[in-house]
Protein backbone atom coordinates (compact mmCIF):
# COMPACT_ATOMS: atom_id res chain seq x y z
CA UNK A 1 0.00 0.00 0.00
CA UNK A 2 1.22 3.38 -1.12
CA UNK A 3 2.52 5.52 2.19
CA UNK A 4 -0.41 8.53 2.69
CA UNK A 5 1.67 11.96 2.34
CA UNK A 6 0.40 15.27 3.16
CA UNK A 7 -0.27 17.96 1.09
CA UNK A 8 -0.05 21.87 2.11
CA UNK A 9 -1.69 24.31 -0.02
CA UNK A 10 -0.94 27.20 -0.81
CA UNK A 11 -3.42 29.19 0.95
CA UNK A 12 -3.01 26.75 3.87
CA UNK A 13 0.91 27.38 3.77
CA UNK A 14 -0.18 31.43 3.63
CA UNK A 15 -2.62 31.48 6.89
CA UNK A 16 0.09 28.99 8.54
CA UNK A 17 2.70 31.87 8.05
CA UNK A 18 0.65 34.80 8.18
CA UNK A 19 -0.26 33.29 12.32
CA UNK A 20 3.39 33.60 13.01
CA UNK A 21 3.28 38.00 12.86
CA UNK A 22 7.12 38.42 11.92
CA UNK A 23 6.29 41.89 10.94
CA UNK A 24 3.78 44.80 9.29
CA UNK A 25 3.30 46.36 5.79
CA UNK A 26 2.09 45.22 2.40
CA UNK A 27 0.60 41.97 1.45
CA UNK A 28 3.87 40.31 2.09
CA UNK A 29 3.43 41.32 5.67
CA UNK A 30 -0.22 40.09 6.00
CA UNK A 31 1.26 36.84 4.36
CA UNK A 32 3.97 36.43 7.34
CA UNK A 33 6.95 37.08 5.16
CA UNK A 34 7.87 40.93 5.79
CA UNK A 35 11.52 41.17 6.35
CA UNK A 36 12.29 40.28 9.51
CA UNK A 37 15.40 42.96 11.66
CA UNK A 38 18.54 41.05 12.65
CA UNK A 39 21.36 42.88 14.57
CA UNK A 40 24.55 42.77 12.29
CA UNK A 41 27.65 44.45 12.71
CA UNK A 42 27.11 48.34 13.83
CA UNK A 43 23.48 48.59 13.24
CA UNK A 44 20.20 46.59 13.07
CA UNK A 45 18.81 45.98 9.70
CA UNK A 46 16.11 43.94 7.82
CA UNK A 47 16.90 40.44 6.88
CA UNK A 48 15.80 39.63 2.73
CA UNK A 49 12.19 38.64 1.93
CA UNK A 50 13.25 35.33 1.01
CA UNK A 51 14.89 34.38 4.50
CA UNK A 52 11.96 35.91 6.19
CA UNK A 53 10.04 32.85 4.00
CA UNK A 54 12.27 30.65 4.40
CA UNK A 55 12.78 31.32 8.48
CA UNK A 56 8.56 30.78 8.51
CA UNK A 57 8.25 27.54 7.17
CA UNK A 58 11.27 26.19 9.05
CA UNK A 59 9.66 26.81 12.28
CA UNK A 60 6.46 25.22 10.98
CA UNK A 61 8.14 22.12 10.50
CA UNK A 62 9.91 22.63 13.51
CA UNK A 63 7.09 22.96 15.66
CA UNK A 64 5.21 19.92 13.63
CA UNK A 65 2.35 22.36 12.26
CA UNK A 66 3.86 21.49 9.02
CA UNK A 67 4.36 17.33 9.20
CA UNK A 68 7.82 15.98 7.86
CA UNK A 69 7.39 14.82 4.32
CA UNK A 70 4.60 17.01 3.41
CA UNK A 71 4.05 18.04 -0.32
CA UNK A 72 4.27 21.87 -0.64
CA UNK A 73 2.71 23.95 -2.86
CA UNK A 74 4.28 24.86 -6.40
CA UNK A 75 6.32 28.19 -6.17
CA UNK A 76 4.03 30.17 -8.96
CA UNK A 77 1.41 28.91 -6.30
CA UNK A 78 2.79 30.12 -2.83
CA UNK A 79 4.07 33.47 -4.48
CA UNK A 80 0.50 34.23 -5.86
CA UNK A 81 -0.88 33.35 -2.40
CA UNK A 82 1.37 35.13 -0.21
CA UNK A 83 1.80 38.07 -2.90
CA UNK A 84 5.16 38.32 -3.37
CA UNK A 85 7.61 37.88 -6.36
CA UNK A 86 8.28 34.03 -7.84
CA UNK A 87 11.91 34.88 -7.26
CA UNK A 88 11.44 35.18 -3.64
CA UNK A 89 9.82 32.13 -3.11
CA UNK A 90 12.25 30.41 -5.20
CA UNK A 91 15.43 31.65 -3.31
CA UNK A 92 13.58 30.65 -0.04
CA UNK A 93 13.11 27.03 -0.75
CA UNK A 94 16.57 27.24 -2.05
CA UNK A 95 17.74 28.11 1.11
CA UNK A 96 15.52 25.25 2.64
CA UNK A 97 16.98 22.49 0.63
CA UNK A 98 20.18 23.78 1.58
CA UNK A 99 19.90 23.66 4.88
CA UNK A 100 18.21 20.11 4.71
CA UNK A 101 14.49 21.46 5.66
CA UNK A 102 13.31 20.93 2.05
CA UNK A 103 13.99 18.17 -0.70
CA UNK A 104 12.62 18.50 -4.15
CA UNK A 105 12.38 16.70 -7.19
CA UNK A 106 12.24 18.04 -10.51
CA UNK A 107 8.81 18.30 -12.35
CA UNK A 108 7.60 16.32 -8.65
CA UNK A 109 7.41 19.03 -6.73
CA UNK A 110 8.95 19.55 -2.63
CA UNK A 111 8.38 17.92 0.52
CA UNK A 112 9.65 18.61 3.70
CA UNK A 113 12.47 17.13 5.43
CA UNK A 114 14.64 17.44 8.85
CA UNK A 115 18.49 17.93 8.30
CA UNK A 116 20.37 14.54 9.19
CA UNK A 117 20.67 14.78 12.72
CA UNK A 118 18.03 17.41 13.67
CA UNK A 119 15.47 17.21 16.00
CA UNK A 120 12.26 15.79 14.70
CA UNK A 121 9.17 17.96 15.05
CA UNK A 122 6.49 15.36 16.22
CA UNK A 123 3.25 15.56 18.29
CA UNK A 124 5.35 13.90 21.06
CA UNK A 125 6.89 15.92 23.91
CA UNK A 126 10.18 16.69 25.64
CA UNK A 127 10.05 17.41 29.17
CA UNK A 128 12.70 19.43 30.73
CA UNK A 129 16.28 17.44 31.22
CA UNK A 130 16.39 16.96 34.92
CA UNK A 131 20.28 18.42 34.13
CA UNK A 132 18.80 22.01 33.61
CA UNK A 133 16.29 21.72 36.30
CA UNK A 134 18.86 24.43 37.99
CA UNK A 135 19.18 26.45 34.95
CA UNK A 136 15.86 26.72 33.51
CA UNK A 137 12.43 27.65 34.88
CA UNK A 138 9.80 25.17 33.46
CA UNK A 139 6.69 27.06 32.94
CA UNK A 140 5.03 23.89 30.40
CA UNK A 141 3.09 22.22 33.42
CA UNK A 142 0.19 23.70 35.36
CA UNK A 143 1.05 21.33 37.91
CA UNK A 144 1.67 21.90 41.80
CA UNK A 145 3.84 19.79 43.84
CA UNK A 146 2.40 17.19 45.92
CA UNK A 147 0.44 18.79 49.22
CA UNK A 148 2.37 17.60 52.42
CA UNK A 149 1.83 15.78 54.93
CA UNK A 150 -1.42 14.39 52.89
CA UNK A 151 -0.03 12.60 50.21
CA UNK A 152 2.53 10.34 52.43
CA UNK A 153 0.23 9.75 54.90
CA UNK A 154 -2.57 8.45 52.29
CA UNK A 155 0.34 6.25 50.96
CA UNK A 156 1.37 4.58 54.44
CA UNK A 157 -2.14 4.31 54.72
CA UNK A 158 -2.90 2.19 51.55
CA UNK A 159 0.03 0.45 52.22
CA UNK A 160 -1.58 -1.42 55.17
CA UNK A 161 -4.85 -2.16 53.06
CA UNK A 162 -3.03 -3.36 50.34
CA UNK A 163 -2.49 -7.02 51.70
CA UNK A 164 -5.85 -8.56 50.64
CA UNK A 165 -5.52 -6.96 46.96
CA UNK A 166 -1.67 -8.36 47.03
CA UNK A 167 -3.51 -12.02 47.55
CA UNK A 168 -5.78 -11.39 43.98
CA UNK A 169 -4.54 -11.02 40.24
CA UNK A 170 -4.37 -7.18 40.91
CA UNK A 171 -6.22 -6.25 37.87
CA UNK A 172 -9.74 -4.19 38.11
CA UNK A 173 -10.71 -2.79 34.89
CA UNK A 174 -13.29 -1.02 36.15
CA UNK A 175 -11.47 0.14 38.87
CA UNK A 176 -11.02 -0.69 42.70
CA UNK A 177 -14.61 -0.38 44.43
CA UNK A 178 -13.88 1.25 46.84
CA UNK A 179 -12.60 4.41 44.73
CA UNK A 180 -15.41 3.73 42.70
CA UNK A 181 -17.85 4.11 45.30
CA UNK A 182 -16.03 7.18 47.11
CA UNK A 183 -16.13 8.98 43.72
CA UNK A 184 -19.88 8.38 43.01
CA UNK A 185 -20.39 9.66 46.56
CA UNK A 186 -18.66 12.84 45.59
CA UNK A 187 -21.20 13.23 42.77
CA UNK A 188 -24.17 12.89 44.86
CA UNK A 189 -22.87 15.50 47.05
CA UNK A 190 -22.51 17.83 44.39
CA UNK A 191 -25.80 16.78 43.50
CA UNK A 192 -25.53 15.28 40.91
CA UNK A 193 -27.10 11.41 42.09
CA UNK A 194 -24.33 8.99 41.04
CA UNK A 195 -23.85 4.73 41.16
CA UNK A 196 -20.65 2.98 41.12
CA UNK A 197 -22.03 1.53 38.65
CA UNK A 198 -21.49 4.82 36.56
CA UNK A 199 -17.76 5.14 37.36
CA UNK A 200 -14.58 3.59 35.91
CA UNK A 201 -11.27 4.56 37.13
CA UNK A 202 -8.59 5.54 34.60
CA UNK A 203 -5.18 6.38 34.62
CA UNK A 204 -5.59 9.91 34.50
CA UNK A 205 -8.23 12.26 32.58
CA UNK A 206 -6.26 11.48 29.66
CA UNK A 207 -7.26 8.01 29.82
CA UNK A 208 -10.46 8.47 30.16
CA UNK A 209 -10.64 10.26 27.42
CA UNK A 210 -8.49 7.86 25.11
CA UNK A 211 -10.88 5.46 26.41
CA UNK A 212 -13.67 7.33 25.11
CA UNK A 213 -12.14 8.03 21.97
CA UNK A 214 -11.63 4.36 20.97
CA UNK A 215 -15.18 3.79 22.09
CA UNK A 216 -16.66 6.36 20.11
CA UNK A 217 -14.01 5.09 17.28
CA UNK A 218 -12.98 9.14 16.47
CA UNK A 219 -11.19 8.16 12.92
CA UNK A 220 -12.63 10.85 10.43
CA UNK A 221 -15.67 11.53 12.68
CA UNK A 222 -16.25 15.48 13.41
CA UNK A 223 -15.13 16.40 17.40
CA UNK A 224 -15.99 20.06 18.22
CA UNK A 225 -13.13 21.63 20.34
CA UNK A 226 -13.35 24.57 22.50
CA UNK A 227 -10.63 27.20 20.74
CA UNK A 228 -8.30 27.58 22.39
CA UNK A 229 -8.38 24.23 23.94
CA UNK A 230 -6.08 22.07 26.22
CA UNK A 231 -2.99 21.21 24.22
CA UNK A 232 -2.63 17.85 25.25
CA UNK A 233 -6.39 16.81 24.44
CA UNK A 234 -5.69 18.17 20.59
CA UNK A 235 -3.41 16.09 20.14
CA UNK A 236 -4.84 13.31 21.13
CA UNK A 237 -8.00 13.65 19.14
CA UNK A 238 -5.52 14.16 15.74
CA UNK A 239 -3.44 10.94 16.65
CA UNK A 240 -7.11 9.49 16.64
CA UNK A 241 -8.14 10.81 13.27
CA UNK A 242 -10.63 12.92 14.35
CA UNK A 243 -11.72 15.77 12.42
CA UNK A 244 -11.44 19.07 15.19
CA UNK A 245 -14.16 21.42 14.80
CA UNK A 246 -13.07 24.30 16.43
CA UNK A 247 -15.63 26.42 18.50
CA UNK A 248 -14.20 30.38 19.62
CA UNK A 249 -14.70 30.81 23.02
CA UNK A 250 -16.70 34.09 24.50
CA UNK A 251 -14.87 37.55 25.35
CA UNK A 252 -12.91 37.44 28.90
CA UNK A 253 -13.27 34.82 31.05
CA UNK A 254 -16.96 34.51 30.77
CA UNK A 255 -16.82 30.94 28.90
CA UNK A 256 -18.68 29.71 26.00
CA UNK A 257 -19.68 31.58 22.88
CA UNK A 258 -23.24 29.54 23.03
CA UNK A 259 -24.68 31.51 19.58
CA UNK A 260 -21.58 30.44 18.11
CA UNK A 261 -21.69 26.49 20.05
CA UNK A 262 -25.34 26.01 18.39
CA UNK A 263 -24.69 26.66 14.77
CA UNK A 264 -21.44 24.37 14.61
CA UNK A 265 -23.28 21.23 16.09
CA UNK A 266 -26.53 22.21 14.14
CA UNK A 267 -24.65 22.47 11.15
CA UNK A 268 -21.65 19.63 11.52
CA UNK A 269 -23.59 17.27 13.82
CA UNK A 270 -20.03 16.58 15.72
CA UNK A 271 -20.10 13.00 17.14
CA UNK A 272 -18.21 14.38 20.13
CA UNK A 273 -17.65 17.87 21.80
CA UNK A 274 -14.64 18.45 24.35
CA UNK A 275 -15.80 21.26 26.98
CA UNK A 276 -13.94 22.70 29.94
CA UNK A 277 -16.51 24.12 32.12
CA UNK A 278 -14.75 25.15 35.26
CA UNK A 279 -11.68 27.43 34.94
CA UNK A 280 -10.59 26.32 31.25
CA UNK A 281 -7.23 25.66 30.30
CA UNK A 282 -5.81 27.31 28.86
CA UNK A 283 -7.72 30.96 29.48
CA UNK A 284 -9.28 30.14 32.88
CA UNK A 285 -12.53 31.03 31.80
CA UNK A 286 -15.81 29.79 33.86
CA UNK A 287 -18.94 28.58 32.10
CA UNK A 288 -22.26 30.16 34.06
CA UNK A 289 -24.77 27.95 34.74
CA UNK A 290 -27.00 28.98 31.82
CA UNK A 291 -23.98 28.31 29.38
CA UNK A 292 -23.87 24.82 30.95
CA UNK A 293 -28.02 23.92 30.60
CA UNK A 294 -28.02 25.61 26.91
CA UNK A 295 -25.06 23.05 25.63
CA UNK A 296 -26.63 20.13 27.17
CA UNK A 297 -29.13 21.26 25.81
CA UNK A 298 -28.16 21.79 22.04
CA UNK A 299 -26.05 18.91 22.34
CA UNK A 300 -29.13 16.69 22.72
CA UNK A 301 -30.77 18.02 19.98
CA UNK A 302 -28.00 17.49 17.33
CA UNK A 303 -27.12 14.28 18.68
CA UNK A 304 -23.64 15.08 20.15
CA UNK A 305 -22.22 13.38 23.47
CA UNK A 306 -19.78 16.23 25.35
CA UNK A 307 -16.98 15.16 27.28
CA UNK A 308 -16.98 16.73 29.75
CA UNK A 309 -13.31 17.65 31.88
CA UNK A 310 -13.36 18.60 35.25
CA UNK A 311 -10.19 18.45 36.20
CA UNK A 312 -9.85 22.00 37.48
CA UNK A 313 -13.04 21.99 39.34
CA UNK A 314 -11.14 21.72 42.65
CA UNK A 315 -9.61 25.31 42.03
CA UNK A 316 -11.27 28.12 42.82
CA UNK A 317 -9.40 30.44 43.99
CA UNK A 318 -11.60 33.33 45.49
CA UNK A 319 -13.06 33.00 48.86
CA UNK A 320 -16.87 32.42 48.56
CA UNK A 321 -17.07 32.15 45.00
CA UNK A 322 -19.83 29.17 44.09
CA UNK A 323 -19.27 27.12 41.36
CA UNK A 324 -22.38 26.08 39.15
CA UNK A 325 -23.99 22.48 38.80
CA UNK A 326 -21.90 20.00 37.23
CA UNK A 327 -22.15 19.70 33.42
CA UNK A 328 -24.09 16.17 34.56
CA UNK A 329 -26.60 17.71 36.36
CA UNK A 330 -28.49 19.08 33.14
CA UNK A 331 -28.40 15.52 31.74
CA UNK A 332 -30.75 13.51 33.75
CA UNK A 333 -30.86 10.54 31.77
CA UNK A 334 -26.99 10.38 31.34
CA UNK A 335 -26.98 9.99 27.56
CA UNK A 336 -24.98 13.62 26.65
CA UNK A 337 -22.78 14.18 29.12
CA UNK A 338 -19.64 12.22 29.85
CA UNK A 339 -17.40 13.50 32.75
CA UNK A 340 -13.85 12.85 33.17
CA UNK A 341 -12.33 14.31 36.33
CA UNK A 342 -8.54 13.60 37.76
CA UNK A 343 -6.53 13.98 40.87
CA UNK A 344 -3.77 15.54 38.92
CA UNK A 345 -4.63 19.15 39.78
CA UNK A 346 -6.51 18.51 42.70
CA UNK A 347 -3.96 16.65 44.37
CA UNK A 348 -0.74 15.37 42.53
CA UNK A 349 -0.25 14.56 38.89
CA UNK A 350 1.94 11.92 39.59
CA UNK A 351 -0.53 9.72 41.10
CA UNK A 352 -2.21 9.35 37.71
CA UNK A 353 -5.83 8.40 39.02
CA UNK A 354 -8.41 9.48 36.77
CA UNK A 355 -12.48 8.73 36.04
CA UNK A 356 -15.37 8.37 33.81
CA UNK A 357 -18.75 8.93 34.49
CA UNK A 358 -21.46 7.65 32.93
CA UNK A 359 -24.23 5.70 32.12
CA UNK A 360 -24.02 2.70 33.52
CA UNK A 361 -24.14 0.86 29.80
CA UNK A 362 -21.79 3.05 28.35
CA UNK A 363 -19.37 2.07 31.83
CA UNK A 364 -19.38 -1.76 31.01
CA UNK A 365 -18.96 -0.86 27.12
CA UNK A 366 -15.70 0.97 28.29
CA UNK A 367 -14.44 -1.63 30.42
CA UNK A 368 -14.94 -4.36 28.20
CA UNK A 369 -12.85 -2.39 25.83
CA UNK A 370 -10.21 -1.77 28.22
CA UNK A 371 -8.75 -5.61 27.90
CA UNK A 372 -7.15 -3.89 24.37
CA UNK A 373 -5.71 -0.96 26.13
CA UNK A 374 -3.96 -1.01 29.77
CA UNK A 375 -6.02 -3.42 31.77
CA UNK A 376 -6.53 -1.21 34.68
CA UNK A 377 -4.85 1.52 37.23
CA UNK A 378 -2.39 1.20 39.82
CA UNK A 379 -3.83 -0.58 42.61
CA UNK A 380 -1.92 1.23 45.84
CA UNK A 381 -2.51 4.60 44.18
CA UNK A 382 -6.33 3.90 44.15
CA UNK A 383 -5.92 2.68 47.59
CA UNK A 384 -4.46 6.00 48.64
CA UNK A 385 -6.63 8.10 46.28
CA UNK A 386 -10.02 6.37 47.73
CA UNK A 387 -8.21 7.00 51.35
CA UNK A 388 -8.05 10.64 51.00
CA UNK A 389 -11.75 10.74 49.60
CA UNK A 390 -13.03 9.18 52.71
CA UNK A 391 -10.92 10.35 55.46
CA UNK A 392 -11.23 14.28 55.04
CA UNK A 393 -7.64 14.69 53.90
CA UNK A 394 -8.89 15.37 49.89
CA UNK A 395 -10.72 18.37 51.63
CA UNK A 396 -7.63 19.45 53.67
CA UNK A 397 -5.10 19.15 50.52
CA UNK A 398 -7.26 21.07 48.28
CA UNK A 399 -7.69 24.22 50.88
CA UNK A 400 -4.18 24.58 51.57
CA UNK A 401 -3.66 23.90 47.19
CA UNK A 402 -6.12 26.71 46.42
CA UNK A 403 -4.18 29.04 49.04
CA UNK A 404 -0.94 28.32 47.46
CA UNK A 405 -2.04 28.86 43.53
CA UNK A 406 -3.98 32.38 44.64
CA UNK A 407 -0.10 33.77 46.17
CA UNK A 408 1.07 32.13 42.99
CA UNK A 409 -1.55 34.16 41.01
CA UNK A 410 -1.10 37.08 42.57
CA UNK A 411 2.78 36.99 41.97
CA UNK A 412 2.88 36.00 38.61
CA UNK A 413 0.35 39.02 37.64
CA UNK A 414 2.32 41.34 39.73
CA UNK A 415 5.53 40.59 38.24
CA UNK A 416 4.25 40.41 34.83
CA UNK A 417 2.59 43.66 34.87
CA UNK A 418 5.73 45.24 35.90
CA UNK A 419 8.26 43.52 33.32
CA UNK A 420 5.75 43.39 30.67
CA UNK A 421 3.30 46.23 30.56
CA UNK A 422 2.14 45.51 26.52
CA UNK A 423 1.04 42.16 27.62
CA UNK A 424 -2.64 41.74 28.00
CA UNK A 425 -4.46 39.03 30.01
CA UNK A 426 -7.53 38.82 32.36
CA UNK A 427 -6.90 37.14 35.86
CA UNK A 428 -9.16 34.29 36.35
CA UNK A 429 -11.22 33.42 39.44
CA UNK A 430 -9.73 29.85 39.63
CA UNK A 431 -7.71 27.37 37.75
CA UNK A 432 -3.79 27.07 37.52
CA UNK A 433 -3.37 29.12 34.18
CA UNK A 434 -3.17 32.64 32.46
CA UNK A 435 -3.91 33.21 28.71
CA UNK A 436 -1.52 36.14 27.75
CA UNK A 437 -1.71 37.83 24.31
CA UNK A 438 2.23 38.93 23.77
CA UNK A 439 1.64 42.46 23.03
CA UNK A 440 2.17 41.61 18.90
CA UNK A 441 5.10 39.41 19.49
CA UNK A 442 4.84 35.70 17.98
CA UNK A 443 4.59 33.45 20.69
CA UNK A 444 6.47 30.85 18.79
CA UNK A 445 8.99 32.85 18.42
CA UNK A 446 8.71 33.81 22.48
CA UNK A 447 9.18 30.41 23.38
CA UNK A 448 11.89 29.29 21.08
CA UNK A 449 13.91 32.75 22.58
CA UNK A 450 12.81 31.39 26.25
CA UNK A 451 15.41 28.47 25.75
CA UNK A 452 18.57 31.10 25.53
CA UNK A 453 16.72 32.91 28.22
CA UNK A 454 16.54 29.95 30.60
CA UNK A 455 12.27 30.12 30.43
CA UNK A 456 10.23 27.39 28.76
CA UNK A 457 7.04 28.49 27.65
CA UNK A 458 4.44 26.75 25.39
CA UNK A 459 3.09 29.31 22.74
CA UNK A 460 -0.40 29.21 22.45
CA UNK A 461 -0.25 27.80 18.74
CA UNK A 462 -0.27 24.21 20.92
CA UNK A 463 -3.10 25.04 22.15
CA UNK A 464 -5.24 25.92 18.94
CA UNK A 465 -6.16 24.49 15.60
CA UNK A 466 -4.46 25.17 12.18
CA UNK A 467 -2.13 28.00 13.68
CA UNK A 468 -4.37 29.92 15.78
CA UNK A 469 -3.17 31.79 18.36
CA UNK A 470 0.50 32.25 17.73
CA UNK A 471 -0.12 35.73 19.37
CA UNK A 472 -0.18 34.40 22.79
CA UNK A 473 1.68 32.22 25.31
CA UNK A 474 -0.12 30.47 28.25
CA UNK A 475 1.70 30.82 31.75
CA UNK A 476 0.47 28.45 34.35
CA UNK A 477 0.99 30.10 38.00
CA UNK A 478 2.83 27.18 40.03
CA UNK A 479 5.88 29.52 40.81
CA UNK A 480 6.31 31.31 44.34
CA UNK A 481 6.95 35.00 44.24
CA UNK A 482 10.68 35.18 43.91
CA UNK A 483 10.83 32.78 41.17
CA UNK A 484 8.05 33.69 39.35
CA UNK A 485 9.96 37.47 39.40
CA UNK A 486 12.59 36.02 37.69
CA UNK A 487 10.10 34.00 35.40
CA UNK A 488 8.62 37.70 34.49
CA UNK A 489 12.37 39.09 33.77
CA UNK A 490 13.27 36.02 31.45
CA UNK A 491 10.29 36.20 29.57
CA UNK A 492 10.75 39.79 29.01
CA UNK A 493 14.42 39.23 28.07
CA UNK A 494 12.99 36.82 25.24
CA UNK A 495 10.38 39.18 24.40
CA UNK A 496 13.75 41.42 23.84
CA UNK A 497 15.14 38.82 21.66
CA UNK A 498 11.89 38.61 19.54
CA UNK A 499 11.77 42.53 19.16
CA UNK A 500 15.40 42.65 18.21
CA UNK A 501 14.76 40.03 15.65
CA UNK A 502 17.44 37.68 17.25
CA UNK A 503 15.44 34.91 16.70
CA UNK A 504 15.51 34.45 12.85
CA UNK A 505 16.49 30.80 12.70
CA UNK A 506 14.88 27.62 14.70
CA UNK A 507 17.40 25.04 14.25
CA UNK A 508 17.00 24.25 17.93
CA UNK A 509 13.44 25.03 18.08
CA UNK A 510 11.99 22.53 21.09
CA UNK A 511 8.41 21.12 22.09
CA UNK A 512 8.59 21.71 25.13
CA UNK A 513 6.28 19.40 27.38
CA UNK A 514 2.80 20.54 28.48
CA UNK A 515 0.87 19.57 31.26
Amino acid sequence: MAQWTAVVGARQLARLLGSQGAGSGGNAARAGVTPAPYVGPGRARRAPAYRSLADGIRLLVLEGRVPVAARLPAERELAASLAVSRTTVAAAFEALRTEGFLVSRRGAGSWTAIPDGGPLPTGGLEPLPPETADTMIDLGCAALPAPEPHLTRAFERALTELPPYSLTHGDYPAGLPALRAAVADRYTARGVPTMPEQIMIATGAMGGVAALCRLFDTRGERVAVEHPSYANILELLRQTGARLVPVAMGEGLTGWDLPAWRQVLRDSAPRLGYVVADFHNPTGALAAEEQRRGLVSAARSAGTVLIADETMADLPLEPGLGLPSPMAAFDPGGSTVVTVGSASKSIWAGLRIGWVRAAPEMIRRLVAARAYADLGSPVLEQLAVAGLMTDGSWEEAVAARRVRARENRDALVAALRHRLPDWEFAVPSGGLTLWVRTGGLSGSRIAQAGERAGVRVPAGTRFGVDGAFEAFVRLPFTLAGPLAKEAAVRLAEAAELVRSGATTTFNDAPRSYVA
